[in-house]
């Protein structure tokens, strides 16, 4: 069972984790997901680091979120 800190919405969290499983090879920067998601800055950060902490979503080099396990990570940008 996935817990969430009380600071985070779940259905928010809900649909961003949809979001990544619908399209595979999205790789959104922190000002994207933010921008795709009409989000607030630290709202955005926490559910970010939330879905890094839980190895759902992983970070390039360059910072760039995407999900774990993606062929993306294999390219040049790959951290």
């Amino acid at each position: 069972m996935l817990t969430f800190p009380v600071s985070i919405d779940r259905e928010l969290v809900t649909r961003i984790r949809m979001e990544f499983m619908e399209m595979p090879g999205l790789c959104l920067s922190e000002r994207q997901a933010r921008r795709l998601w009409n989000i607030e800055e630290a709202t955005c950060a926490r559910i970010l680091a939330h879905l890094v902490e839980e190895r759902f979503l992983t970070r390039s080099r360059s910072g760039a979120y995407l999900r774990s396990g993606s062929t993306r990570l294999h390219g040049a940008d790959a951290a």
